[in-house]
């Protein structure tokens, strides 16, 4: 079986090329790669060029939780520079749930002015955006349909159901990480979106404890299969089929007309 990883962080990772020789050895013949803030970019961009087993397909962004007010403009300014590298605007959203934005009003203003931003990104150059939210799910959803993005995926989503309708009525994407094995949320919502509103992703590098023993695994891109193993379970359906209709959703959201490298 091959398979797309639809949401990793690779320049977290450490021992890169080993995390990629064992992914591409488990089946995985892509990776959409996102970034965080501008060095993270610069990393990311720099990752797509360098491998082609399995193929990185970067994505520009600055996520909610890495907003540095003094590199917002640069990491801007280098992700509209980059976007044409680009198969998406990502990693970027809102999450009030950062203990250093709770209950403070202008973090949270901030998180909306950069988020606002990306998203007019987005949609000027017709790429899809890749959100995050915590506890922000419907704000989220409302600015993103408002700035005109045509497509989108709500990455590793638990959150309400009513705004799981509401994404999926607006033609958007929701993903399932290896968290699917354990999280009620994760599987109350995964449970409920159709498949060909789905796709699957690791977080990478994003430590997993495992539910019913001590111990956890730190997630590569190889772990992908472990979220089809769980979607197979919840949902009571074949592998095989699951997965090529997730790779054709990635293909879909992400503009890729070809995975495997030339």
């Amino acid at each position: 079986m091959r398979a797309i990883d639809s949401h990793a962080h690779l320049d977290h990772v450490e021992s890169l090329d080993q995390v990629l020789k064992d992914a591409a050895t488990a089946g995985v013949e892509g990776i959409i790669a996102v970034s965080v803030d501008g060095e993270s970019m610069r990393k990311t961009l720099a990752i797509a060029g360098q491998y082609n087993q399995p193929v990185i397909y970067p994505a520009l962004g600055i996520h909610p939780g890495n907003i540095q007010t003094e590199d917002i403009e640069p990491a801007l300014a280098f992700q509209r520079e980059n976007i044409a590298a680009a198969v998406a605007v990502g990693e970027i959203g809102l999450d009030f749930w950062y203990k250093w934005v709770r209950k403070d009003k202008e973090k949270k203003d901030e998180q909306r002015r950069v988020f606002q931003r990306q998203l007019e990104v987005a949609a000027e150059f017709s790429k899809p955006a890749v959100i995050h939210t915590r506890g922000t799910w419907a704000e989220c959803l409302d600015m993103t349909k408002a700035s005109g993005v045509k497509r989108a995926v709500f990455h590793w989503y638990s959150g309400p159901l009513d705004v799981l309708d509401r994404i999926l009525e607006a033609g958007y994407y929701v993903s399932a990480s290896p968290s699917l094995a354990q999280s009620p949320q994760s599987r109350e919502a995964i449970a409920h979106a159709p498949l060909e509103r789905t796709l699957i992703e690791t977080d990478t590098p994003v430590f997993y404890r495992y539910r019913d023993q001590e111990g956890g695994f730190t997630a590569g891109p190889k772990d992908v299969f472990r979220t089809l193993e769980a979607y197979c379970e919840l949902k009571n359906t074949e592998a095989q089929s699951a997965l090529t209709r997730f790779n054709q959703n990635v293909r879909d959201l992400f503009g890729i007309k070809e995975i495997r490298p030339s």
